[in-house]
């Protein structure tokens, strides 16, 4: 028998020690999240992906009451940055959440499993790592790839 040890690096930056790239997207994550659309969790997500062409794509989460017909603020931004610009690759990552308070979430908010594996899809067409920037108010998590959020993922047949 071998225990195999797992460890994902994340790097806790305040926002002003962020990239001026790195707050613009954080920024637009933030933004987002006026476009949720959450009247059961009350939980607004907002995500924006930069594209290799300079493009920001933006997307919030869509609740629906048959749940669960909704999609999370990264699956419906990474979905339309495929369907919108097939050929770009993805660059980096942002999420940011408004808690069921109304205030953004103290600490960061990570994707769930599905969307871990819908980013990782887009992580693996890019052919590099896609920095993951989770905000919080008071910390924003940075994250090396998509893989370090999933780090024992599906990735082949």
């Amino acid at each position: 028998m071998k225990d195999i040890e797992i460890i994902t690096k994340v790097t806790a930056k305040e926002y002003g020690e962020l990239s001026a790239e790195e707050r613009r997207l954080v920024d637009m994550a933030r933004e987002a999240t006026g476009g949720s659309y959450s009247p059961y969790s009350k939980f607004k997500v907002g995500a924006a992906i930069l594209l290799d062409n300079g493009e920001i794509v933006t997307g919030a989460n869509q609740e629906n009451v048959a749940f669960p017909s909704g999609t999370c603020a990264e699956r419906s931004a990474c979905f339309y940055a495929g369907a919108k610009y097939p050929e770009a690759r993805f660059e980096m990552i942002a999420i940011d959440a408004i808690g069921t308070d109304g205030l953004e979430s103290a600490q960061p908010t990570a994707p769930c499993g599905a969307c871990r594996q819908a980013l990782l899809e887009y992580e693996m067409r890019a052919g590099h790592n896609v920095p993951v920037l989770l905000a919080g108010r008071d910390v924003v998590y940075r994250l090396p790839s998509v893989k370090s959020l999933l780090p024992l993922s599906f990735t082949e047949f």
